[in-house]
Protein backbone atom coordinates (compact mmCIF):
# COMPACT_ATOMS: atom_id res chain seq x y z
CA UNK A 1 0.00 0.00 0.00
CA UNK A 2 1.34 3.45 -1.18
CA UNK A 3 0.65 6.47 1.00
CA UNK A 4 -0.96 8.69 -0.91
CA UNK A 5 -1.03 12.53 0.02
CA UNK A 6 -4.31 12.62 1.81
CA UNK A 7 -3.14 10.29 3.66
CA UNK A 8 0.10 11.65 5.10
CA UNK A 9 -2.56 14.89 5.55
CA UNK A 10 -4.85 12.54 7.78
CA UNK A 11 -1.66 10.51 10.37
CA UNK A 12 -0.36 14.49 10.18
CA UNK A 13 -4.01 15.66 11.64
CA UNK A 14 -4.36 12.61 14.32
CA UNK A 15 -0.37 13.38 15.31
CA UNK A 16 -0.91 16.97 15.86
CA UNK A 17 -4.48 17.27 17.29
CA UNK A 18 -5.03 19.29 20.34
CA UNK A 19 -7.24 16.41 22.11
CA UNK A 20 -5.56 14.20 23.46
CA UNK A 21 -8.18 11.92 24.82
CA UNK A 22 -7.91 9.08 22.10
CA UNK A 23 -4.85 7.27 21.86
CA UNK A 24 -3.00 8.58 19.05
CA UNK A 25 -1.58 4.81 17.73
CA UNK A 26 -5.26 2.89 18.07
CA UNK A 27 -6.79 5.93 16.50
CA UNK A 28 -4.01 5.47 13.46
CA UNK A 29 -4.54 1.33 13.34
CA UNK A 30 -8.28 1.47 13.18
CA UNK A 31 -8.41 4.70 10.61
CA UNK A 32 -5.43 2.40 8.26
CA UNK A 33 -5.44 -0.66 8.37
CA UNK A 34 -3.76 -2.23 5.88
CA UNK A 35 -0.60 -0.39 6.86
CA UNK A 36 1.62 -2.44 9.62
CA UNK A 37 2.19 0.21 12.52
CA UNK A 38 4.90 -0.56 15.12
CA UNK A 39 5.45 1.74 18.08
CA UNK A 40 8.54 2.35 19.55
CA UNK A 41 10.84 5.39 21.27
CA UNK A 42 12.62 7.29 18.65
CA UNK A 43 16.25 6.39 20.77
CA UNK A 44 15.12 2.93 18.69
CA UNK A 45 15.11 4.58 15.44
CA UNK A 46 18.36 5.07 14.40
CA UNK A 47 17.86 6.57 10.92
CA UNK A 48 16.46 10.67 9.85
CA UNK A 49 12.71 10.56 10.29
CA UNK A 50 10.43 10.73 7.18
CA UNK A 51 8.64 13.39 9.24
CA UNK A 52 8.66 15.02 12.43
CA UNK A 53 6.30 16.08 14.71
CA UNK A 54 6.21 17.75 18.52
CA UNK A 55 5.72 14.09 20.11
CA UNK A 56 6.75 11.53 17.06
CA UNK A 57 8.76 10.47 14.65
CA UNK A 58 6.84 9.03 11.43
CA UNK A 59 9.48 6.68 9.77
CA UNK A 60 7.96 4.36 6.80
CA UNK A 61 8.47 0.81 6.52
CA UNK A 62 9.05 -0.91 3.09
CA UNK A 63 8.64 -5.01 3.28
CA UNK A 64 7.61 -5.51 -0.44
CA UNK A 65 11.11 -6.68 -0.65
CA UNK A 66 12.63 -9.68 1.24
CA UNK A 67 14.13 -7.29 3.71
CA UNK A 68 12.20 -4.77 5.54
CA UNK A 69 13.82 -1.52 5.70
CA UNK A 70 12.79 2.18 6.64
CA UNK A 71 12.61 4.48 3.51
CA UNK A 72 11.68 7.98 3.16
CA UNK A 73 9.60 7.24 -0.20
CA UNK A 74 5.68 7.14 0.67
CA UNK A 75 4.77 5.27 -2.45
CA UNK A 76 6.98 2.18 -1.04
CA UNK A 77 5.83 2.68 2.09
CA UNK A 78 3.67 -0.51 3.23
CA UNK A 79 4.18 0.24 6.66
CA UNK A 80 4.94 3.21 9.31
CA UNK A 81 7.00 3.15 13.03
CA UNK A 82 5.56 5.74 15.52
CA UNK A 83 8.45 6.67 17.17
CA UNK A 84 7.24 8.82 20.39
CA UNK A 85 9.82 11.69 21.30
CA UNK A 86 10.77 12.81 24.77
CA UNK A 87 9.54 15.45 26.06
Amino acid sequence: MALSDSDLTEIEKVLTAEDTSTPVFAELRRRFPALSWTQCDASDVTEAPFRTYSQFDVHLLDTADHCAHITLDPTRATGVILARRSA
